[in-house]
């Protein structure tokens, strides 16, 4: 996975969707990506995971209109789910790296230099952990999005989640959408 081309179509897709046209601080931004992990807890909660093998046969049948079967697919099969907003979760930082424009190569390191979870550490712990990643005060933004980034791909490569795929499919969906995502504020 090369985050700094994902980071770069990330921050592309935001900024023709309209998301980036105030200025709005660093706070700002890690703010909506803990909003993304408490929704994947949300979504850990009420046991809500994708289902990628009826999402893929949904889309192969319909070649009339793939955007359309794409995004009916989607929301019915893989929307809401913890893969989904662990990338969306990514997603922001992604975008958040693009436009200030940070070097992800570094994520890589972290993801080597990470211990391997413990057993029986229940999905909410991780998510408070990467919160408090986002929120310690010492590091550098740039620091603190590699962490988490790193962070979610350890977690997901030790629990068999292809968050690369689940972060393509997430794209294409965002790609889809509409302005603003139907007039959201932010």
């Amino acid at each position: 996975m090369n985050l700094n081309e994902l980071r770069d179509r990330a921050y592309k897709t935001a900024c023709k969707h309209g998301w980036h046209e105030e200025e709005y601080s660093n706070e700002h931004f890690l703010c909506l990506v803990i909003s993304e992990l408490m929704e994947a807890v949300e979504a850990d909660r009420k046991r809500m995971h994708a289902f990628r093998t009826p999402f893929e046969d949904f889309i192969c049948r319909f070649t009339t209109d793939p955007d359309h079967a794409y995004k009916v697919a989607f929301d019915e099969y893989i929307k809401d789910s913890v893969e989904d907003e662990l990338s969306d979760a990514v997603i922001r930082l992604l975008d958040l790296a693009g436009l200030r424009q940070y070097d992800l190569s570094a994520a890589y390191d972290f993801v080597d230099d990470l211990v391997s979870l413990k057993q029986n550490v229940m999905f909410s712990e991780i998510c408070y952990v990467l919160t408090g990643i986002i929120t310690e005060e010492q590091h550098t933004v740039e620091t603190k999005i590699c962490a988490v980034l790193a962070s979610i791909i350890r977690y997901c490569q030790e629990k068999g989640i292809d968050i690369e795929w689940h972060i393509e499919q997430k794209m294409k969906y965002n790609e889809l959408r509409p302005y603003k995502h139907g007039n959201k504020k932010y």
